[in-house]
């Protein structure tokens, strides 16, 4: 038996290709392993961008309290009231998954609420394309969409160099990383 453990049954995000579609919104409640909360000072304000935006659904609010965002299962964001934030993003980002196909849209809406919000898209060493979105709250968030993996590319040849294989490529000399 092998210590390797295919986490990737455990992920909402789907793999890459150019006809994957979006899982939809998580609606569920669990115990969340992560989240991220964010001060604002105007909670309407926030929830509407990261709505409208960055295609977040309001799970659930307790009114002058708490906002509870999600998009897929795991990508929890609490926004709670503060008297003031920020006056810029910090260095600091957190990143949500989508998929690829919902990476210029995102972008587009974010830049119809606040034009001057985004930056990107940008292609990665690491096989994504991301925008980065400052939001309202001055939360810097970067949204990556996976781009299709060619077995065949540079960029898998600069992966296994460095001991990453493709995925169903020498599985077994992936197994010290599960």
């Amino acid at each position: 038996m092998s210590d390797y453990y295919d986490a990737f049954e455990m992920s909402p995000v789907p793999d890459a290709g150019p006809d994957t579609v979006p899982p939809e919104p998580f609606r569920g409640i669990y115990a969340m392993p992560a989240f991220v909360t964010i001060p604002t000072t105007d909670l309407a304000a926030s929830v509407e961008f990261w709505v409208r935006g960055l295609g977040f659904i309001e799970l659930f609010g307790i009114p002058g309290s708490v906002v509870h965002l999600r998009r897929w299962a795991f990508q929890d964001v609490l926004l709670v009231p503060a008297a003031r934030v920020a006056a810029r993003a910090p260095a600091m980002s957190v990143s949500f998954s989508c998929v690829l196909s919902q990476v210029d849209p995102i972008a587009a809406a974010c830049r119809e609420l606040r034009p001057d919000s985004v930056d990107g898209p940008a292609d990665t060493p690491w096989n994504t394309r991301d925008i980065t979105v400052i939001t309202p709250e001055n939360a810097r968030i970067v949204i990556t969409g996976a781009k299709p993996f060619d077995q065949t590319s540079a960029q898998a040849r600069d992966f296994a160099a460095v001991g990453i294989n493709a995925p169903g490529v020498n599985r077994d000399d992936n197994g010290h990383r599960a």
